[in-house]
């Protein structure tokens, strides 16, 4: 079975706003600005809503939703932004999936083409830069300040686009919300096996950028990969192309040690977000002897999963992808935390 990208996979919800913002001139943009503890969507978490109450994202998991649709029209109407403030009964919060009740506040903002199409300009830019940016909002007037990694800025700000934790800060009488865009983890894959198919589909409906390694012809077919970014080169080329930033994780799945090893190399000269390799135990074993001879120390090889995911008793490429996939989520998480 070939696991191919969805054409039809929902946007997200900025890549919606400018899409909306070009077709019909405006659009609503709501955003997570303080939760519970135990929210289905983080702070930062984000809605777009269109004409005729289209709207792509989530903002709480279903149980306001219908409630910030409707809210975003007025705000449409009005042309100002508001603060949305919903307490959850723990009746409401179990039927949406919640532990328990709490409150979320939800600021929803007007966009005009005219006025907010640079914003989303820069947004997008930055995305394909791969460069962290923060904005800054006043929550009462809508007014953005964007700051990136790239220029001197206040210490808050700084560790707001290191950390990615976006919150609510108060400045004089103004609140206002620091939201941290960070890019996407990106996957690279190294391998297009069955494995390496269904853990690009997955990741891929996580949200997470998506690329796919591989030099050889057979298996790096369009009918295997679809609409996958894909390289044909071999590994050193190819990733030295691509760059291993931070937030990108490399796994290693073609079960040639010839391939994989040179993968796994590139990768441990960077300072990637995570590194995994396929194989049993004693396949490792021989894998790292041979890293070793490279000239690579316990310390670096340590940086290798192997084998590769969280250890769930996975069987078959889906399972397998799924332990893949939980790892690199798990460990992205972490390192937003640390």
């Amino acid at each position: 079975m070939n696991y191919v990208s969805d054409p039809a996979r929902p946007r997200d919800a900025l890549t919606s706003a400018r899409r909306w913002l070009e077709e019909f001139g405006q659009a609503a943009l709501a955003t997570v600005v303080s939760t519970w503890g135990s929210s289905p969507v983080p702070i930062g978490g984000q809605m777009a809503i269109g004409p005729g109450g289209q709207f792509e994202g989530s903002v709480s998991g279903g149980c306001v939703e219908v409630d910030v649709i409707a809210e975003a029209a007025d705000v449409l109407a009005r042309d100002r932004p508001t603060l949305l403030e919903f307490g959850v009964g723990e009746e409401l919060a179990w039927k949406a999936g919640l532990p328990c009740g709490g409150a979320i506040s939800i600021y929803v903002e007007p966009l005009r083409r005219e006025r907010d199409s640079a914003f989303l300009e820069r947004v997008f830019l930055a995305r394909r830069a791969r460069m962290s940016l923060a904005v800054l909002t006043t929550l009462t007037t809508g007014e953005r300040r964007l700051f990136d990694a790239g220029e001197p800025t206040p210490c808050e700000i700084a560790q707001c686009l290191v950390s990615g934790e976006s919150r609510l800060l108060s400045l004089g009488d103004a609140p206002v919300f620091l939201h941290a865009l960070t890019p996407p983890v990106r996957v690279t894959i190294v391998g297009a096996t069955h494995v390496g198919q269904v853990l690009a589909d997955l990741a891929n409906r996580i949200g997470y950028d998506v690329v796919v390694v591989d030099p050889r012809a057979a298996f790096a077919s369009a009918d295997r990969l679809g609409d996958f970014k894909s390289l044909t080169d071999w590994p050193e080329s190819s990733l030295k192309s691509l760059g291993l930033d931070p937030r990108t994780a490399v796994v290693a799945l073609t079960h040639a040690a010839a391939i994989d090893d040179e993968a796994l190399t590139e990768a441990l000269r960077s300072n990637c977000l995570y590194i995994g390799a396929l194989g049993s135990t004693r396949t490792h074993a021989k894998r790292l002897q041979r890293l070793a001879a490279a000239g690579f120390n316990d310390t670096e090889l340590a940086r290798i999963s192997a084998p590769v995911g969280l250890p769930i008793g996975a069987k078959g490429p889906a399972e397998i992808a799924v332990s893949i996939l939980a790892e690199i989520v798990k460990v992205a998480r972490e390192t937003r935390q640390a």
